[in-house]
């Protein structure tokens, strides 16, 4: 963790104030004062604020159901953030692991644990998520197939991962992905000859939706920890 987000989530500084402290020499780590706001430290650094040792608050994970029209951003921009429909103090530690669309609903994850967060959304890791997709015109027999071979997108090198397609009527299906490449889902099924017309993620990992629209609840013990015990499988380092 950067020194600065170190600091901030183990004080009620702001930002400037944990800017001119850093600046100022009043930051210690291990005895030694830094005054590189970047630095980065560890758990078992020992790390100082005016001789008092800092301690950081624990790390927060959330899921939240998100509707249509809202923004993934920690601000408001053309619709509001998520962050409005949440009652929780110092939102602005908080960042979205796996952000969606404006008019895409459905499952997002919320924690100020960036280790964690990698481990969701980086393709090392190949960490499922699963979309509800409907279709302007009624699924092809071959595009299961096409999928699960990878296909070309528009300005991508080489195919897309393997992808899981289960077809749940005519114009509805399920899609489960590995990767996160940008309008992703649209755009595999514009390469198809399909249009989506809503889109809604009901899974990411072991984590699935299960509150209403607009709500949010903290994640347990076990769906936090299954991200990095699923990732740990194959031996590495996650760290």
């Amino acid at each position: 963790m950067r020194l600065d987000r170190f600091v901030s989530k183990s004080t009620e500084l702001t930002p400037q104030q944990v800017s001119d402290c850093i600046a100022q020499a009043t930051v210690w780590v291990n005895g030694v004062a830094i005054t590189d706001e970047a630095t980065q430290v560890h758990e078992n650094n020992l790390v100082q604020l005016n001789g008092q040792t800092l301690v950081p608050r624990p790390f927060r994970y959330l899921l939240l159901h998100k509707p249509q029209q809202t923004l993934c951003s920690n601000v408001d921009g053309v619709y509001p953030s998520v962050f409005s429909l949440m009652d929780i103090e110092r939102p602005s530690e908080l960042h979205i692991a796996g952000r969606l669309d404006a008019d895409t609903t459905g499952l997002v994850l919320i924690t100020d644990d960036g280790r964690w967060t990698f481990n969701i959304t980086s393709p090392k890791y190949a960490c499922y998520k699963t979309y509800r997709v409907n279709l302007a015109k009624p699924i092809k027999e071959d595009v299961a197939e096409r999928f699960d071979n990878g296909i070309a997108l528009q300005g991508e090198k080489g195919l897309t991962l393997p992808a899981k397609l289960e077809v749940i009527s005519a114009q509805q299906v399920l899609l489960t992905l590995t990767e996160g490449k940008f309008h992703q889902v649209k755009r595999m099924f514009a390469a198809v000859g399909n249009k989506v017309v809503a889109l809604h993620r009901q899974r990411i990992g072991a984590v699935e939706l299960d509150v209403p629209e607009s709500q949010w609840r903290y994640l347990t013990a076990e769906e936090i920890s299954s991200f990095y015990t699923a990732n740990s499988e194959d031996g590495s380092d996650v760290s």
